[in-house]
């Protein structure tokens, strides 16, 4: 399969603080052992949200953002056979070296010469993406190109369900209720746990913890009524705050896990000697393994996992617009997928 040079597409460039544009751009031309996909729905991530306001350091404009997608393969570079053209996929957007130690341990997520789609090399709001051919994943017959586009977000709930050691019996306690909030909940309930309890400040978002299962908490009060005689077992901060930070902590029993996920402030200050004296455990969840990924494929495609009465689509031209509402006032719509 081939493509030319030169041959033009819609693209949505952030080109600063608040500013999205649609733009003409030329056609990315696959590398020898890469896949172009023809884009179809690409979701809004909340790193994406950041970086829209100018808080991300990965996303320097002029930058094509988007690293959750589906679509049909286009073309193949020279030394790519899996696909032939029309395959449906999805893609795991990290592309590391698959060399060092970190890749060969099967952390690629922890690759030092890491690189994300949508960040570090062009993204997918746009008309076609290329991608690595070993990152590509033919979607299962049946599994819609909504879900295709949810591989990505809900490996990140995934892993972090994985970091957490996340058992049946376990008490959990989630700060957040956006996104990987509510992924992470779900994932949560496939692990079996049933003592989940999430807090955020949008009571719209809060019915569809309720609806998900779990037990919401609008402030910190609210939280407190519903905290498990000893503390909740485990605890992830999916916002990124110091606030939502120092609540995971207070919340968790001596010995208790925390999952730190939420990227808003670089810095904290926490209150290390209670980590000390209740030998808690923090770890940092930045995105998953390739064996997490392929779990989230294998939950969508059937039909465990299910955001779609909270996700809305709307088309690339309106993409600014799907930002600005995600950040104002997103009321019961937990995820935007962008139509290419």
């Amino acid at each position: 399969m081939n493509i030319s040079a030169g041959r033009p597409m819609k693209a949505l460039v952030y080109e600063g603080p608040r500013v999205l544009t649609l733009r003409e751009a030329e056609v990315p031309v696959p590398a020898e052992d890469e896949v172009l996909i023809r884009v179809e729905r690409a979701g809004i991530c909340g790193s994406e949200l950041s970086g829209y306001l100018g808080h991300n350091s990965l996303r320097k404009p002029p930058l094509v953002m988007g690293h959750e997608f589906a679509g049909t393969v286009e073309a193949a570079g020279a030394r790519a056979g899996r696909f032939r053209s029309g395959d449906r996929v999805t893609a795991n957007p990290l592309v590391s070296c698959g060399r060092c130690r970190a890749c060969l341990a099967g952390d690629g997520q922890l690759c030092p010469q890491r690189v994300l789609v949508g960040a570090g090399r062009p993204g997918a709001y746009a008309e076609y993406v290329a991608v690595p051919e070993r990152n590509v994943y033919r979607l299962p017959d049946g599994m819609g190109m909504a879900e295709g586009a949810l591989v990505e977000p809900l490996a990140c709930a995934v892993h972090i369900g994985r970091l957490a050691s996340l058992a049946p019996w376990d008490r959990l306690f989630i700060a957040g209720a956006g996104p990987i909030g509510l992924l992470v909940l779900a994932a949560a309930r496939r692990f079996g746990l049933t003592d989940i309890v999430v807090m955020d400040i949008n009571r719209s978002r809060l019915d569809i913890v309720r609806e998900l299962g779990g037990q919401a908490a609008a402030n910190p009060e609210e939280l407190r009524r519903l905290v498990p005689d000893g503390g909740f077992d485990a605890a992830v901060d999916a916002v990124g705050l110091e606030a939502t930070r120092r609540a995971c902590m207070e919340a968790v029993r001596p010995g208790g896990r925390i999952v730190l996920s939420g990227l808003h402030a670089a810095d904290s200050s926490l209150p290390v000697n209670l980590a000390i004296r209740s030998e808690l455990t923090l770890l940092g969840a930045f995105a998953y393994r390739p064996l997490d990924f392929e779990l989230a494929l294998d939950w969508l495609a059937q039909g465990l996992v299910d955001l779609s009465p909270w996700t809305e689509t709307a088309p690339l031209e309106e993409g600014q617009a799907c930002f600005e509402k995600l950040l104002s006032d997103p009321g019961r719509t937990a995820k935007i997928l962008l139509s290419v």
